[in-house]
């Protein structure tokens, strides 16, 4: 991960801090913005100029980097779509990505900018914007496994094979729907953790998009790992698609559909790929799909 140690620390500690304040006024806060209430959040947002952007501190989807600065194809973006709606400061808050959606609908933050897979599960619980991305998944490997570890059939059938999962990701999901027993699963709170982990011998497989490990490798080019060619999940005989988008308050629906027509006029104007090329995207991971077909995606 690109983000040092000492950075790390430093805003986990601040998000700590500002995670206490916010939970003593979390109820009243979602209850101000609220447009059921007759709230604004995007007229408050523009009034005090800034938002609160949650985050999981995984690259190359979110991170704080060796200056101490949040970036990340998903906090880049957000920035480019907020100060094109009048918002031009951004204040970080970091979370485990297992509580982002907990945190998001506490009032902790205003928007998630972590990357997070559109799914219908997570549509009930929170609004998501379009997607900026489409990514296949890829399995990270030791070199010396490269050759007997190719897919997710490889961990269901050797009952010596351990697999590494991203805590609270749809990765979990998608081992479970291949028939990797849970007793042969791994799960690490954070990407380095996993990375480590596989290192170490305590996995023997890490399942991420295969952005994230490309990433991942680009960071320690002298790693004795590898990936397993990408691949699009299939369960119960739907493609599951990694496509990633911004989370928003289940009570903020003007809020979320001004983003997204700012997010589809930098999709139009090639704006889009030009901010997350830097973070190993391409334009073979732009997309055209929907929140909507993608919350509504039901086995056929």
């Amino acid at each position: 991960m690109s983000s040092s140690p000492l950075s790390r620390r430093r805003f986990l500690a601040a998000a700590g801090g500002v995670g206490v304040a916010l939970a003593t006024a979390g109820c009243s806060a979602v209850d101000l913005t609220s447009e059921q209430g007759g709230g604004n959040l995007l007229e408050r947002l523009r009034a005090v100029g800034e938002v609160r952007v949650g985050f999981g501190n995984e690259a190359p989807y979110g991170y704080i980097d060796s200056r101490g600065e949040l970036t990340g194809e998903a906090p880049e973006v957000a920035k480019a779509v907020f100060r094109r709606l009048g918002v031009d400061r951004f204040v970080p808050a970091l979370s485990d990505f297992g509580a982002l959606i907990p945190g998001l609908r506490a009032g902790l933050f205003d928007v998630i900018a972590a990357g997070m897979f559109i799914t219908p599960a997570r549509c009930e619980q929170i609004l998501f914007s379009d997607p900026d991305y489409n990514a296949p998944e890829a399995i990270l490997v030791r070199d010396r496994d490269a050759g007997r570890i190719t897919s997710l059939a490889d961990f269901v059938a050797d009952r010596g094979l351990k697999l590494g999962l991203l805590l609270g990701s749809v990765e979990v999901d998608v081992a479970a729907g291949y028939g990797v027993p849970p007793e042969r699963t791994v799960v690490f709170a954070t990407q380095a953790g996993g990375i480590d982990g596989v290192l170490a011998g305590r996995a023997d497989g890490l399942l991420l998009t295969g952005i994230s490990l490309r990433h991942a490798l680009s960071t320690r080019p002298d790693a004795p790992l590898r990936l397993t060619a990408p691949f699009v999940p299939v369960l119960d005989g739907v493609e599951q698609y990694g496509a990633g988008g911004f989370g928003f308050r289940p009570d903020q629906l003007r809020l979320r559909d001004a983003f997204n027509a700012e997010l589809a006029a930098l999709k139009r104007s090639g704006e889009l790929l030009e901010i997350v090329r830097p973070f190993g995207f391409t334009e073979s991971e732009m997309t055209d799909l929907t929140a909507d077909r993608l919350c509504r995606a039901r086995p056929a």
